[in-house]
């Protein structure tokens, strides 16, 4: 396995500072935030450290070499968006940009694309199967003809009023991943052990039940606020009663999560996602996030 960083966190830094940063810190790997140049919707998002739109074969080689030459491996390129939204212009652009990134990767010979699955959040999940199966197989008929694998992170994306009532990622749960797996051995998981712990499943079940589907990790915390669960409930937005925490900080067990990592032999890239608001502040917090997060996955990972 290889430790290594998302980029989201460093929104400001050149795709060169965020290579160096990585190198200076220790990590092996990088997953590479690749959105349309423009303003973020959300947090963590809209960030674009490699332009998809713009890239040719020369700047393809350019990065990767960047990168290699620093000891990096670009493991994924990343790119978070709602393919199956509510709102079909969104959809369309998510989808479309996709397939750019998925071409990007083949370009740059980087193996997998991290996304999210989607979801129309004011359809049921039964409606939201039917959308599936409708928008992804040309998605991934563009990752099978490039031999680039998707990993779909299992983000719930339904932590607050804008993304009530179903949330904007269909791909929570067991029930789901099957469901996606059948369309193409191309499609996997982004398996983030954070959102487990969110709502209450046992987090290394996934790693134990589809071992060859786990395509790409993400290594954050999450810490469940137990007397604003009793004052709120669970039914309330979860932004109400949870909070994303660096890698030892949370509910998440990193011992045994990595041990089992290593008892399936998974041998890709670990990623560390910072989301940490106690530690954004200002750019040397971000930093102490990152440079702490690694210290102690360091020293699990060995």
């Amino acid at each position: 396995m290889k430790l290594g960083l998302l980029t989201a966190i460093l929104p400001d830094e050149t795709f060169e500072q965020v290579v160096d940063y990585a190198k200076e810190t220790g990590f092996k790997s990088l997953e590479v935030c690749c959105w349309p140049k423009g303003k973020a919707l959300r947090r963590y998002a809209g960030i674009t450290h490699i332009d998809v739109d713009t890239l040719t074969l020369e700047k393809a080689e350019y990065y990767r070499d960047y990168a290699k030459k620093q000891d990096i491996e670009i493991s994924a390129l990343a790119y978070f968006p709602n393919p199956m939204s509510d709102d079909p212009e969104t959809g369309k652009v998510a989808r479309d940009h996709i397939k750019k990134v998925i071409k990007a990767a083949k370009l740059m010979k980087v193996p997998v694309v991290t996304t999210f699955l989607g979801k129309n959040r004011l359809l049921t999940v039964e409606d939201n199967i039917k959308l599936m199966k409708k928008y992804w197989p040309g998605i991934l008929k563009v990752a099978e003809d490039n031999g680039i694998k998707v990993a779909i992170e299992n983000c719930p994306m339904s932590f607050t009023v804008d993304e009530w009532p179903g949330g904007n990622n269909l791909a929570y749960s067991p029930y789901i991943w099957e469901e996606m797996f059948k369309m193409s051995k191309n499609m996997g998981l982004c398996f983030d052990p954070s959102h487990l712990v969110l709502q209450g499943m046992t987090v290394n079940m996934p790693l134990l039940k589809y071992p060859d589907r786990i395509f790409h990790v993400h290594f954050k915390d999450m810490q469940i606020d137990q007397e604003k669960v009793d004052f709120y409930g669970k039914f309330a937005y979860p932004g109400w009663w949870h909070t994303p925490k660096i890698p030892g900080l949370g509910d998440v067990n990193f011992p045994k999560l990595i041990a089992k990592l290593n008892d399936i032999g998974y041998k890709g890239a670990c990623c560390l996602e910072v989301e940490d608001r106690a530690f954004e502040g200002s750019k040397k917090d971000v930093r102490k996030a990152i440079s702490q997060s690694y210290r102690y996955l360091k020293t699990l990972m060995g």
